[in-house]
């Protein structure tokens, strides 16, 4: 982990995590728009909620039931201490908005990591 010294709650980079099937959704209500205007746009997909790092390993250790080792080293140049999307304009524009939390979307990862240890191969 980069940075357990920032001005968030536990100290590590707070992030905006974004389930792979809300991007999805939220690539096809794009290009739906786009088919239906005239004019392009620009929109955030996320879900507009931070979670930080640790937050992450969290989740992910209540998806696998098993501990997740890690280790905090110094910070990156330029990383910020927290980031995410105002998804505001994606509702307004695309009528879409992401409906799965960090919880849910470790579980679905570590479901798919566990059916494919080999990834696509």
């Amino acid at each position: 982990m980069f940075g357990g010294d920032y001005e968030t709650p536990d100290g590590t980079g707070v992030r905006d995590y974004i389930h792979v099937v809300d991007l999805a959704r939220g690539h096809l209500a794009a290009l739906d728009a786009l088919v239906k205007r005239d004019a392009s746009f620009v929109v955030n997909l996320g879900t507009g909620q931070g979670y930080s790092v640790i937050d992450v390993v969290k989740a992910f250790e209540k998806a696998s039931g098993r501990p997740v080792p890690y280790e905090i080293v110094a910070r990156r140049p330029g990383d910020v201490a927290s980031c995410f999307a105002d998804p505001r304009a994606a509702l307004e524009v695309l009528g879409w908005r992401a409906e799965f939390g960090i919880e849910r979307m470790c579980a679905d990862h570590w479901r798919w990591q566990s059916a494919n240890p080999n990834g696509f191969n």
